[in-house]
């Protein structure tokens, strides 16, 4: 061993270089990984790397009938560390056809980082936005006069019909609450706001490609970088097929268009939505573009609440409707049989007075064509005190929970999870906790329900329920979850539960609704239409009209519900609507199924 008390400092020299050479990789690694900066400041001398936008997929109807498509727009967008103290403010200002306030404005707005989370004085960001051909092409002609300024095309929605606004939806700027929630998304980018846009936007947005371009020393694009290899190439969006039919909606839409009020049609044998209609509307045009801003704050501003979808989010009592599946469940559950009767006073009937004289007693046939108010109470009131009261009320409101879960088994009181259609509101079936609660365990009865018995009083639906209302009855005791998309049979089958028969005998009623009851005057015999008019009580002002329906009798293929607000009788009003929509409906796609009547 070499005697010499310098010889372990060795050690310490080599462990000592060692430290300073991973202080120098550590350091790298930051500034060349974690904190891209210095990077892309470097880079940005050389490359640019710009965003290619693919086109949004675009959206049919059942028929291949073009809804929305696409149209060139253009971005201005610029470099601000690039632009330089000599850049010519007015001259830009000029060829964009704004004022130096705006761009002052413009630019701060950019820089404002607690506003523009992405901002970098080296990367591109947006100044301007949604511009057509004629407002970038005095700029286009210049460009050369501006460094750090490019201009980049993009889409923008366009329709063909003035028509399912609603339904189909807009497309907008994202906001943060989407920049946070989804890293595809940068600032400045657009994504559907509501409706089908929102609903399948993952699938209409299609992936972003990028193009690294080489710039020389004063700036100037030089073309692809390494002819291109570093480029990724778009993917468009999916196109969509919806399951709607453009010439029905259009026709509800015009049929509507002196009310407030919303209609719905259904294909009862796959759940399809054939037409989704909600008024007051606008021209989905009107929300495109640098004008969507001004034009959605006048939407939202309106009394009378157009940007409401009321075919989904409106709420009523489903009125004499109801009495259709009253008939159902009482039949089920042994309130009644197919051979009951009961005594009718007409407008003298108590505790509920029909709204006419038609003879008594009343069958049960007879009750569904002339919408007997008492024939309903007293076979809810026989339904529900099947097995007395017992302790508590406990048999009764045992009873009530049976009739409860049957009505649920329509679909009613409840959003179609299991569905497509955005924006939906449940409805209420009341439940025996809420009349616990209003009038204690032991204080509610049948007469204290009984508005429930036709349709009035707790109970609420929306127009896409009572639709589906129509296409369970149609289907003879299932449906399946209505939905927009064409030609998929992912959705859910429901069973009511029901037994079949007792469908028939609701079918039969129904038919003489249309023949020889409320609906005869709108009747289109040649179809074999069912249907139920309703009018509900409006504590705000005239009765609202309702009317729910299907046709033809034995093989459906369309059933519909439309509510008409504030004007007065069901038959009146909601159904000639009704039968109108299904009459074209049948005649357009299925004249084969017409009658010799």
């Amino acid at each position: 061993m070499i005697n010499d008390r310098y010889y372990k400092r060795r050690y310490v020299i080599a462990g000592i270089a060692i430290l300073v050479v991973l202080v120098y990789v550590v350091r790298l690694f930051i500034l060349q990984v974690v904190d891209n900066t210095k990077s892309a400041k470097a880079d940005s001398n050389a490359l640019v790397r710009q965003v290619v936008y693919p086109s949004r997929g675009l959206i049919y109807d059942r028929n291949d009938s073009l809804l929305v498509f696409n149209q060139p727009i253009y971005e201005v967008l610029l470099v601000v560390k690039e632009m330089g103290a000599s850049f010519d403010t007015l001259a830009f200002c000029h060829a964009l056809h704004i004022d130096s306030v705006q761009f002052v404005e413009r630019i701060t707005q950019i820089r404002d980082k607690r506003r523009n989370r992405g901002y970098s004085p080296y990367t591109p960001q947006v100044f301007m936005g949604q511009l057509q051909k004629e407002n970038v092409s005095l700029l286009q002609e210049r460009l050369f006069q501006f460094p750090g300024v490019t201009i980049r095309q993009r889409t923008l929605r366009d329709y063909t019909y003035n028509a399912a606004a609603h339904l189909l939806g807009s497309v907008g700027e994202v906001n943060q609450r989407d920049l946070d929630r989804d890293s595809y998304y940068q600032q400045g980018d657009y994504s559907g706001r509501d409706g089908i846009e929102r609903q399948y936007e993952q699938l209409l947005r299609g992936q972003k490609g990028v193009e690294v371009l080489m710039r020389d020393s004063r700036g100037r694009i030089r073309g692809s970088y390494h002819d291109g290899e570093l480029d990724r190439t778009p993917v468009a969006g999916t196109d969509l097929h919806l399951s709607v039919d453009i010439c029905l909606q259009q026709l509800a839409e015009q049929l509507l268009s002196e009310h407030i009020g919303s209609a719905v049609a259904i294909e009862p044998a796959t759940g399809e939505v054939l037409a989704l209609v909600s008024q007051p509307a606008w021209d989905p045009k009107t929300l495109v573009g640098r004008q969507r801003s001004k034009n959605y704050n006048a939407l939202l501003n309106d009394e009378h609440k157009p940007l409401m979808n009321r075919a989904v989010q409106a709420q009523y009592p489903p009125g004499s409707t109801f009495k259709l599946l009253q008939t159902l469940v009482c039949l089920q559950e042994g309130g009644i049989t197919p051979r009951t009767e009961y005594p009718c006073a007409g407008p003298a009937s108590m505790p509920i007075k029909c709204t006419h004289n038609h003879g008594s007693p009343v069958d049960l046939l007879s009750a569904i064509e002339q919408s007997c108010n008492p024939y309903f109470w007293c076979a809810f009131r026989d339904m529900l005190q099947k097995d007395g009261y017992g302790t508590d009320n406990i048999l009764f409101r045992h009873r009530y929970e049976l009739w409860r879960n049957d009505i649920l088994r329509f679909g009613l009181g409840q959003k179609f999870t299991d569905s497509d259609i955005p924006d939906q509101v449940s409805g209420s079936v009341p439940s025996t906790k809420l009349f616990d609660r209003l009038y204690g365990k032991k204080g509610w009865k049948a007469i204290t329900i009984r508005s429930l018995s036709i349709g009035q009083g707790e109970i609420l639906v929306t127009p896409l329920q009572l639709a589906n209302q129509a296409a369970c009855i149609a289907n003879g005791g299932y449906y399946i979850s209505p939905h927009l998309l064409h030609n998929d049979s992912s959705w859910d089958r429901h069973e009511t539960g029901i037994q079949p028969s007792y469908f028939d005998l609701v079918k039969a009623g129904m038919l003489r609704v249309m023949t020889n009851g409320t609906g005869r005057w709108h009747n289109s015999p040649e179809w074999r239409m069912c249907g139920k008019t309703g009018t509900v009580q409006n504590p705000h002002g005239k009765d609202h009209a309702i009317f729910i329906g299907f046709a033809p009798q034995d093989d459906p293929k369309i059933a519909v519900a439309v509510v008409v607000e504030n004007v007065g009788f069901g038959a009146t009003w909601a159904c000639p609507i009704a039968t109108k929509m299904m009459r074209q409906y049948l005649q357009q796609h299925w004249p084969e199924l017409k009658t010799q009547e």
